[in-house]
Order: structure tokens, then sequence, then C-alpha cells
């Protein structure tokens, strides 16, 4: 797919899904948050009132984001939001797109005591439908930023929605559970793990009679093995295996070894086709591993943050809608693409041709020490070199 192939941007909800060739083609995003300033802009939001140090009321980063970029005229449909991103998933036409859902979709009050909470109300997240997700990982660290009954809401919510979900859940076993993707050439599988590293307080791990996450205890060789029995049991012929991980902090393009390592421990292992790390609120460095990508930190998709200064070096404005192709059935890669767009006014646009060079030339730089080279073609579309 080339960006020219874009045309007017689609009007938001589940595209019909075509034949591939033969292949199944996974779209993949880091992390969502349309929750706060968002959820303000939206049809029905919650109410405004947040628990911050230094700001009150989430309309206050509808305001930050109107100083830096102009007037959002709210409220908006709900399909605003994705923008550009519409006409370029009815191009792709994904047999399945996965996100990480960064907020509780919840009108709960019960907030906890960290800081800074996210939640969008629960008639708000049809536009997470609107836009077509498939897949809503919440294994990470704001899922249960209004309690446990924000966690139940959004349990609730995102079925009745008809979108999967995997990483939380009433119980460890429904939290350790994968979300199941049916699709014309066979199966996809999510796996949602959160790692403390992320900020995943420990209490909010599920057990066998609490709601919560799924967390990974460590990023230990044992750890992978457990994944891979877990895997191994719930895999059949043909299936493509997602594991998502929200792991790491917030800021930095180094990688760790011990991540490194675990993300290929899982493919050595024969457990997955694609590691979805996220958790940097700033793309990073991908992996090609015996053929299997590794995002070790797609950045964040969509989110409130427009106005808020410090890290601009960074360019967390710049976000990425991946793209991996693989063979059905014997699960081999056959393509590795990624779309570049820009937030503004709480939208996602297409990025200018500079934007897109300057997300190529970051991925050239921080992905040849993983043995990856990086390509762009004159339309803007970065792909992976496979090898």
């Amino acid at each position: 797919m080339r960006m020219g192939d874009w045309g007017m941007a689609g009007k938001g909800g589940r595209p019909a899904r075509r034949g591939n060739g033969g292949r199944i083609t996974l779209a993949l995003s880091g992390d969502v948050m349309t929750g706060r300033g968002i959820d303000q802009v939206l049809p029905k939001p919650c109410d405004p009132r947040l628990h911050e140090g230094y700001v009150a009321s989430a309309r206050d980063y509808v305001a930050l984001a109107e100083d830096a970029n102009g007037k959002i005229r709210y409220p908006v449909d709900l399909a605003y939001v994705w923008g550009d991103v519409l006409a370029a998933r009815d191009a792709l036409a994904p047999d399945a797109w996965i996100v990480n859902l960064e907020t509780a979709v919840t009108r709960s009050d019960d907030h906890a005591p960290k800081g800074i909470n996210y939640r969008m109300s629960p008639e708000n997240a049809a536009c997470l439908a609107a836009a077509g997700i498939d897949c809503c990982t919440l294994a990470n660290n704001h899922v249960l930023d209004w309690g446990l009954e924000g966690l139940t809401d959004t349990l609730a919510t995102l079925p009745a929605l008809g979108l999967k979900i995997a990483g939380a859940g009433a119980n460890a076993a429904a939290a350790a559970a994968p979300a199941i993707i049916e699709c014309g050439a066979g199966r996809v599988l999510v796996f949602a793990f959160g790692s403390p590293s992320s900020g995943v307080p420990l209490d909010w791990a599920a057990t066998a009679e609490r709601p919560g996450v799924n967390l990974l205890a460590d990023l230990g060789e044992e750890s992978a093995e457990t994944i891979a029995a877990q895997v191994g049991a719930a895999r059949g012929p043909g299936d493509i295996v997602v594991a998502s991980i929200h792991w790491g902090g917030n800021w930095g393009y180094a990688i760790s070894l011990q991540k490194r390592r675990f993300a290929q421990w899982l493919i050595d292992a024969g457990a997955v086709d694609i590691v979805h790390g996220h958790s940097s609120h700033h793309p990073k460095g991908i992996e090609l591993y015996h053929g299997k990508p590794i995002l070790y930190g797609c950045g964040d998709f969509l989110n409130d943050y427009e106005g808020i200064r410090g890290y601009e070096a960074y360019r967390g404005d710049l976000v990425l809608l991946y793209a991996a192709s693989f063979d059905a059935g014997a699960g081999a890669l056959r393509a590795f693409r990624m779309l570049p767009f820009r937030v503004r006014r709480f939208s996602l646009v297409r990025a200018s041709p500079e934007e897109a060079e300057w997300l190529a030339g970051m991925l050239a730089r921080e992905s040849a020490p993983l043995g990856v080279a990086i390509e762009r073609d004159r339309d803007g579309v970065i792909a992976a070199r496979l090898s």
C-alpha cells in the first residue's frame, strides 16, 4: 500500500474485510489514550474534575491543545479523533487491528491516588468501534485508575461494543486468556501482559478471586517458558500469535539486554509471531529476529498531550500505525510497514513529507544496531527491509 492510495478519509465503523491473497495482515498501534481531554470533546464526557497536582479539570488539556494548534469545535463526532487513519485503514484492510487502550472506560469516581488518572465515558467508548479496532489490550498502568468499579465497567463496555479484550479480567484466568480474532485466512491470538517496569502497581495483579491485570512478574527465561506453555495450550495450526507487553518508561531510545533476551526467548520457543511492545511515548527501534518482528516501543498513537512542554526532541506528536503481513498457515513475514501520522487538535492527520522523513531517519538510526534497515517510499510509507 502506498500513501497515495489512501484517498478520501473513511467514514468510520468496522470495514468489510477483503481477501488478502493468502495473507493475514495485522495493524498494530501503541497506547491509545482517549480519556481526559479527548473524552471532553466527544459527545458525552465524564465529569471533568481531576485529582492532579497542577491541573484541576480535563478541560484544561483541551485548552492546551487549542493554544498549540487552534480551536477544536466540539462536541466532535465519534470518528473525528481518527482523522486520516480511517482512509489508511480502509486501504490497508487489516484482518485485525490491535491497540493498547490506556484508559479506563467508566464514570466511577473512585480514583487511585497516583497523581494521574485516565478515564473516558462508556458512551464515548463507541469511538473505538467507529475506528474499526478489533482488540484492546488492557494490561497497563491506567486501566485501574478508577478502582475496581472502573475496571469492571471497562470489561463490560468493550465487549458490548464488539471489541475483543486481553490482559485484564474478572480473575487471573480471564486476565491471562487470549483474545481470539477469527479472520478469513485463520485466527489471530492476542496475549497481553503488564510489566511493573511500566508503572503497573503490584496490587493490580488479578488473582483467583480478584479482578485485575495479567501481571508479568519479571523478564526471566522461566517467565518466557510459562508464556510459551500458555500459548501452546491455546494455539492451533496456522494461528498467528501476538504477545502484547506494556513495559518500560516513557522516554528514551535505549533497549535493555533483558528486554531483547525476553522477546527472543518467546520467539525461540515458537510461542509468538510478533512482540507488540508499548509504554514509551515515542517509537523506538525495531528488530526482526528469525523473521519475527519485535516492536520494543510502538510509541503513543493517540493522547491529549498537545501543548505540554518538555521532551520535544522525541517528537511525541508523530505517531505510527504498524502493519505486519504474514503468510496464512506458514506464518512467514512478508511485509512490515509503518504509516506516519501527527496528532493535531486531538485528531490524527497524515504526517508531512518532512515529518515522515524525520520518523524514517530516527527508525533507521535506532533499528540499525538491531540489524534492521529502514526504507521510505516517496509517498511516506516506511518499511523494514526483509532479508
